[in-house]
């Protein structure tokens, strides 16, 4: 990219979103060939067979969030054509390089098999996504610089773990973790590193109380980087925890595991109504739906904190939801900044919002951020509920429920002010919306739903994943 646009700044995009077009075509065949009964792949890099050399892992979760990372990466960009302007003037090359090396990241962060490379590819992403909030300059310098201490100490606290985890095996891959560690609660070195790499995670993935970064760097970010840094950083660091969690410690079969499972559920519920409760006494947009990301990876804690493997298919199928979600909301919110120079509450009702392609994308994110059908979102909670339900874990199911009330009710804010005036005046200037926003919204409006009609065999491809493990 550096080279590219030492020559001509204005190829850079075009590179970018022709990197991602293909990545994403690769992701679908590698998609493909797992669904078609190829199933789980496992690549040893020049040839040094695991654990001694390094391993990719190309298992149904995998394959998905892979799919989801470069799909969403493409729309971003896509997206980001006609909005970036002045946000990112002069700082075209970077800022391009940055996103590449933010996909390479979260791919590699996917695929990885063995622990300390997930370290590796984190770091990759945090790096470019620190950089990625600091575009703008001013305020989001400050943003950005809080966003590196915490993402630094969270990082620290993860190799830490990891540390633990080789001490306590002399291992570092995924699938030899998984036959030589002990019992957590039986090893304090287990238990130690344990502690370490969830805490170390929780900060990246914004879990309450560990959030307070997230909402100003999103909010300071510019709008471009937005849909990739809300829809896809936090998302792919679940999926790791979740990774190590049972595919790794394997809960099912460990001794006293429900004392690690049961400080999860709390977390969740935590993270799951708190943050729903912040993001309904904020009035600007962009903080509204970072602070209700909070509180959907709370609901994905939630499942995973059931032990169960309908606990953990919800989870994993929530994450592939909410990855779409909140791309679309924070592509509406740009659009919205973009087209109307609305940012808050009080400006969408001050401001007819003209646009029915953004009404209607509004329309299917908010049912699938509540948990309503026909989309994603729906089917997801569904799952998350029912694995409370199974569980027995009453109070589980009920913060499910609450969460979703309190999505309802702050969404409902946000349609008040939407129709106050818009409604009305809908069609007008729509000649005006460039074709590269219009193709985002409807391709991410069409991909909730999508996901919601097809939830079944997705569902099932990662209830397959899982049947293996013992839950």
């Amino acid at each position: 990219m550096p080279l590219v646009g030492h020559r001509s700044k204005s190829a850079c995009r075009p590179l970018a979103l022709l990197a991602a077009t293909c990545m994403a075509l690769l992701a679908a065949w590698s998609l493909w060939s797992v669904c078609v009964g190829a199933g789980a792949r496992y690549y040893p890099w020049s040839g040094w067979a695991a654990p001694l050399g390094v391993e990719w892992i190309v298992d149904a979760p995998a394959a998905v969030m892979a799919a989801a990372v470069s799909a969403v990466s493409a729309i971003s960009l896509l997206y980001a054509g006609p909005v970036s302007g002045r946000l990112i003037a002069g700082r075209t090359v970077p800022y391009h390089a940055m996103v590449l090396l933010l996909m390479a990241g979260l791919a590699g962060a996917v695929y990885a098999g063995d622990v300390f490379n997930i370290f590796v590819f984190l770091e990759v992403v945090s790096l470019a996504a620190y950089a990625l909030v600091a575009v703008p300059g001013g305020r989001a310098l400050v943003s950005a610089f809080r966003y590196l201490i915490m993402g630094s100490a969270g990082t620290a606290l993860y190799l830490l773990g990891v540390a633990y985890f080789y001490a306590a095996t002399g291992t570092l891959n995924i699938r030899d973790l998984a036959q030589l560690l002990p019992d957590p609660l039986a090893s304090k070195a287990v238990m130690g590193g344990l502690i370490f790499i969830f805490i170390g995670l929780a900060v990246k993935m914004a879990v309450m109380p560990m959030h307070g970064w997230l909402p100003d760097a999103y909010a300071d970010a510019p709008r471009t980087a937005l849909p990739l840094l809300g829809g896809l950083v936090t998302k792919v660091v679940m999926l790791v925890w979740l990774r190590i969690l049972f595919w790794v410690l394997q809960p099912g079969q460990a001794v006293g595991s429900t004392y690690v499972l049961g400080i999860l559920s709390v977390l969740g519920i935590l993270s799951s109504v708190g943050a729903a409760c912040l993001a309904m006494k904020q009035r600007n947009l962009t903080r509204m739906f970072a602070f209700g990301g909070i509180s959907h990876a709370g609901l994905v804690l939630v499942a995973a904190g059931q032990g169960s493997q309908t606990g953990l298919t919800g989870a994993l199928f929530y994450l592939l939801n909410d990855a779409v979600l909140q791309c679309t909301l924070f592509v509406l919110a740009g659009f919205l900044a973009y087209r109307y120079g609305v940012r808050s509450l009080d400006d969408v009702a001050g401001s007819p919002v003209r646009n029915p392609w953004a009404v209607a994308t509004f329309v299917v994110a908010a049912l699938g951020a509540v948990g309503l059908p026909p989309t994603g979102g729906f089917f997801a909670k569904m799952r998350i509920l029912l694995a409370t339900l199974e569980s027995g874990d009453y109070v589980s199911a009920a913060a499910v429920v609450v969460a979703s009330l309190v999505t309802l009710r702050y969404f409902s804010l946000v349609f008040e002010s939407l129709f106050r005036k818009g409604v009305r005046e809908a069609g007008a200037g729509e000649a005006a919306t460039p074709w590269q926003l219009r193709t985002s919204m409807a391709a991410l409006a069409a991909a909730g739903l999508l996901l919601g009609i097809f939830n079944d065999p997705i569902v099932g491809l990662l209830t397959e994943a899982t049947g293996g493990l013992g839950l």
